[in-house]
């Protein structure tokens, strides 16, 4: 035996030892591999958050765009020419309905006043004379000691004696009107704005132009208007009995002003158009406001929130538990009754609040998986919990975090 033998047989020792270690490592593995998916497999199902579906009184409102608009609006015009002498009232403020707002040169009118006067009293004193003649020809003509002609003549002589006093009436009671028209005065109470004239103006009678222009604020109309495929929807739930009529509430309305402040007085809807819009496809619905403190202005954009009724059994669910398949179609995920995950298809009608209105696909005591849907796989076991029950540290519960900023 050489020297090298022994050498070569140590090192096939060594080689068949280590060949030994690593199989022995790899069967170590491989068992602990299975023992782990075994204990994987056999281990407790993930928690899901769900909320179970309960049908409860809804009411449905629908929120329209509109503008505001005074509730009694005058244009100021003259009813009779002459020269503005003065103005009598301060530009944007309050006033009241016969207050005097301008004073038209009254000279002429003045004058013609008086010459009706004279004319009726000239008339009434031709009247009395008349009025005894044909007396004493009443009474004369029964003895035959006066003709029939001359009495007939006296009756109809104060007939027109009659006429002449009641059309001195006319002409004199026209000449006070016209004299009273030359004192310009608010027809209704409210806010006046800018005089369109000043001092020495000279105006006509009826002219197209108005001198000023009052609003009654006390009040405000909203219009807001409304799509007519909107309005049949509503009769065809109301027909189905989807909804019910709310009775008396139906005619309320609440106000969001322009900055999206909700305006504190309720108001009432008073009556919608009868005909469609046919540039728009709408109708135009007018509610009333009261608006002691006139914050409604007129001109201003609002958007009027009305209640189109109830539904008595209506189920909500939350939008973070509703998904689009690639259909796009609504879907939710439900617990099954084998506590599984089971994808579930919906009809959604509207919104409410953070809620979407279901109208097919659920029914009470559904269990609608809202947290950890990611872990809820179609046709896998889960452990149904309330919905917010979860410990706020632990995975599942980051998602409801995030959707709640």
């Amino acid at each position: 035996m050489t020297l090298t033998e022994p050498f070569m047989l140590l090192t096939r020792k060594a080689g068949m030892i280590a060949a030994m270690g690593i199989l022995a490592g790899c069967l170590m593995a491989a068992g602990c591999g299975k023992k782990s998916s075994t204990a994987k497999a056999g281990g407790t199902p993930p928690e899901v958050g769900v909320a179970v579906v309960k049908p409860q009184r809804v009411a449905l409102t629908t929120e329209l765009s509109g503008r505001t608009s005074a509730y009694l609006i005058a244009e100021v015009r003259p009813q009779v020419g002459g020269i503005i002498q003065k103005r009598l009232f301060t530009e944007g403020t309050d006033v009241k309905a016969g207050e005097v707002l301008y004073q038209i040169d009254s000279a002429s009118y003045q004058a013609a006043y008086n010459s009706a006067k004279a004319a009726l009293a000239r008339a009434e004193a031709n009247l009395i004379p008349v009025r005894l003649k044909a007396g004493r020809y009443q009474e004369l003509v029964k003895i035959n000691a006066v003709s029939q002609q001359d009495c007939d003549d006296a009756s109809a002589q104060l007939k027109q004696a009659e006429a002449d006093v009641e059309a001195g009436k006319a002409a004199l009671e026209t000449a006070r009107i016209n004299l009273a028209y030359t004192r310009v005065t608010a027809p209704i109470s409210g806010r006046i704005g800018r005089s369109s004239v000043t001092n020495g103006a000279l105006v006509t009678a009826s002219q197209s132009a108005a001198l000023a222009t009052i609003q009654d604020l006390s009040s405000m109309y909203v219009d807001v208007t409304q799509s007519s495929a909107e309005l049949l929807r509503l009769k065809q739930n109301l027909a189905s009995g989807l909804m019910k009529s709310s009775g008396p509430n139906q005619a309320r309305v609440k106000l969001l002003l322009e900055d999206g402040s909700t305006y504190p007085l309720p108001g009432t809807l008073k009556f919608s158009e009868v005909t469609v819009d046919q540039s728009t496809g709408s109708i135009t619905l007018r509610a009333v406001f009261p608006n002691p403190r006139q914050t409604l202005l007129p001109g201003m954009f609002v958007r009027g929130i009305i209640e189109e009724g109830i539904s008595e059994q209506a189920i909500l669910v939350s939008q973070r538990g509703v998904t689009r398949n690639p259909a796009g179609n609504a879907m939710v995920m439900v617990v099954g009754a084998e506590e599984k995950a089971e994808p579930r298809v919906i009809k959604v009608v509207r919104t409410i609040g953070d809620n979407w209105l279901v109208s097919e696909g659920l029914k009470a005591g559904d269990r609608v998986i809202l947290e950890g849907l990611q872990k809820a796989r179609p046709g896998t076991p889960v452990k149904a919990v309330p919905f917010g029950s979860k410990a706020e540290g632990t995975p599942a519960a980051a998602p409801q975090a995030a959707g709640k900023k």
